[in-house]
């Protein structure tokens, strides 16, 4: 699947201080690196896995691979493919509550073009619900899919934080934990996707091993956290791999005849975006 990028703006320098503990084991600046990667057309691809644990027997599991692009700031569109599984005993549930749309994402994967708080959904998930002509399916006001379902690396500010709080940096290989009240408050990635209600009695923690490559450059990144979601606790764990680092590339959204508003179809697609990256 070919895939471009739009929507990424003018390069603009970007300064960000850098306090390296002196248990350090590396010189290099990771923030600097990846700033040094973005602005307007410049991309990455990445491979990217998740699980996602609600309770015992009751698990998903999605697979994500694609390309994301960058403004001056960080990632600012993409264009990728999701899979999504669910064990037996979540099976039974989702086809009680969401029959069609459980069905539908058993089927094959979801491909979403992202930009601007706008994403387009093609796939068994929709296909039904496309007058024909029409391939995509519109939702607005939605946040951009991370490239990591618990951390979001490629933002500056998240990546500056995740050094900060390291407990080792040894050949390359950055361990480290911190609260996601901590984190919530550096990381608009992370506070759009879990929220911002975090307390000291109702807190999670994240922990992650970021492994580095050529230049300082993430080349891959494992995380798990464990994040109070209502009135219940769930654990994500999430594995990404990053390649192809300075590859010029374009994301061309559909055109307008190809596309559909999700309000026009709203009695048979989903609320949401659909799966568990959005």
């Amino acid at each position: 699947m070919k895939r471009t990028l739009i929507g990424a703006v003018a390069v603009a320098g970007l300064a960000q201080l850098f306090a390296a503990p002196a248990h350090a084991a590396s010189t290099t600046d990771p923030v600097k690196a990846l700033q040094s990667q973005l602005g307007q057309g410049k991309a990455v691809n990445l491979e990217a896995t998740a699980k996602v644990t609600y309770k015992a027997g009751q698990v998903a599991t999605s697979a994500l691979d694609g390309t994301i692009g960058f403004g001056p700031r960080g990632p600012v569109a993409s264009d990728v493919a999701h899979t999504l599984q669910y064990s037996p005993a979540l099976l039974r549930i989702m086809k009680k509550t969401s029959p069609a749309e459980t069905e539908a994402l058993q089927e094959g994967p979801i491909r979403m073009l992202s930009s601007g708080g706008v994403s387009y959904v093609s796939g068994p998930v929709v296909d039904q619900a496309l007058p024909p002509g029409t391939s995509w399916v519109r939702y607005r006001k939605v946040a951009q899919p991370p490239s990591n379902l618990v951390v979001e690396p490629l933002d500056p500010a998240t990546l500056k934080t995740l050094v900060a709080s390291r407990t080792s940096w040894k050949d390359g290989i950055l361990k480290g934990s911190v609260k996601a009240s901590k984190l919530v408050k550096s990381s608009k990635p992370f506070a759009a996707f879990y929220g911002t209600g975090f307390t000291a009695k109702r807190d999670g923690k994240i922990s992650y091993t970021i492994y580095f490559g050529d230049k300082g450059l993430l080349r891959r990144v494992v995380a798990k956290a464990t994040v109070p979601i209502g009135k219940s606790t769930v654990q994500v764990e999430s594995d990404t791999r990053y390649r192809d680092w300075g590859r010029e590339a374009t994301v061309l959204l559909p055109l307008e005849g190809d596309v559909i508003d999700r309000s026009e179809v709203k009695d048979d697609t989903p609320d949401q975006v659909p799966g568990i990256w959005n």
